[in-house]
């Protein structure tokens, strides 16, 4: 549509999701007093800066550090052979074993209920496999505090809208935010934006049957195509997920800029079996694998750009964080020739500035 997507580079990982279907064990279990452990049955988080092992939960600490440190840390111990291989990929281990079951009944039903049904083990006997997936994207279509986009009359809120309230690293429930206040703050301006609009002249009419019409030749009525949807996808996840996890650095993100490139060619070439008009899952699922490449190569353009770690956003070759050039939004959006152009705008400092992140302290 043309709209800018801004701090694209941003991406969430939760440190606890089950392996086989990445769904999130929540942070409930390790505040009740659940243990991190590595393939040798050691609290291996203490060895972060998180703060060393204490008798019950500490707030900051441990168990309870920030998302992306316990995700980092993963990383860290996978690097050094200290996890554990399993049929999805490399876990640790989360236990809650030592909570007993009546407190595990009562204050974590839910967390007991999904390890028996997709894991089938038992939280009060046994250890959860867990390892970091992805959670949530702080980057999204630029917006103002009432949800317009420089595209006007588009309106956006939620998760696919940057307005921006979560910054590199959202907090937890901030998302509701976005959802509750956010959303009612653009319904309530798109409702009055619309109100004072004609109605659609023969132009837009005639630019959506162009626009179907551009779909149909491109999905539908195209013969030969010998890409197949499935395999496109799969080769996206697996650039995006070794190259732009949660470490990045300029040579992954260059091999993966790479890649990207070549799939956006291949995916012209994709064929569809279903040609059908009506309930066409399949030109579904084509539409949104474009849009998802799209994506993917916003979000390696602009981890490339900024040269430096903050946040959700960490790159080996720039550790640290660098505010004199990178307290700053980055906007990207497509040149004349298709191509993701990033630059920047700045940051509004409100109540509080930027700090040292201290934690485990």
């Amino acid at each position: 549509a043309g709209a800018p997507l801004k701090d694209m580079e941003f991406v969430q990982y939760h440190p606890t999701g089950l392996p086989f279907t990445g769904i999130l064990i929540t942070e409930a279990a390790r505040a009740e007093g659940g243990y991190m452990l590595n393939k040798d049955g050691y609290r291996y988080l203490q060895d972060y800066n998180l703060g060393k092992p204490q008798p019950q939960p500490v707030l900051r600490s441990m168990e309870l550090g920030p998302r992306d440190r316990l995700s980092q840390a993963f990383v860290k111990e996978f690097e050094k052979g200290r996890t554990l291989k399993g049929p999805y990929g490399d876990v640790v281990h989360l236990d809650l074993r030592h909570l007993g079951e009546k407190k595990i009944t009562t204050k974590l039903p839910f967390v007991r209920e999904l390890c028996l049904k997709y894991e089938n083990l038992d939280p009060v006997k046994e250890l959860i496999p867990v390892r970091p997936v992805v959670h949530y994207m702080m980057g999204g279509v630029h917006t103002d505090t009432n949800g317009a986009t420089p595209l006007k009359g588009l309106y956006a809120a939620g998760e696919v809208a940057c307005v921006s309230i979560n910054g590199a690293n959202r907090l937890g429930s901030n998302s509701l935010t976005e959802c509750l206040v956010f959303g009612a703050r653009c319904g309530r301006a798109a409702a009055d934006f619309a109100s004072t609009q004609r109605a659609p002249g023969r132009h837009l009419l005639a630019q959506a049957v162009d626009e179907e019409t551009r779909l149909q030749d491109q999905f539908l009525r195209k013969a030969g195509g010998r890409e197949r949807i499935s395999e496109i996808r799969e080769e996206m996840q697996r650039t995006m997920e070794q190259s732009a996890g949660i470490y990045r650095s300029r040579d992954s993100l260059e091999q993966a800029a790479a890649k990207l490139s070549e799939l956006q060619e291949r995916f012209r070439d994709i064929g569809l079996d279903d040609r059908s008009h009506a309930f066409n899952t399949e030109l579904v699922a084509a539409l949104e694998l474009g849009s998802m490449v799209d994506v993917a190569e916003s979000i390696i353009q602009c981890a490339l750009h900024r040269t430096e770690s903050r946040g959700a956003h960490q790159r080996t070759d720039f550790p640290t964080r660098d505010d004199q050039k990178f307290l700053a939004h980055s906007v990207v959006t497509r040149t004349a020739e298709g191509t993701p152009a990033v630059n920047y705008l700045p940051v509004k400092i409100t109540r509080w500035p930027p700090a040292e992140r201290v934690y485990g302290k």
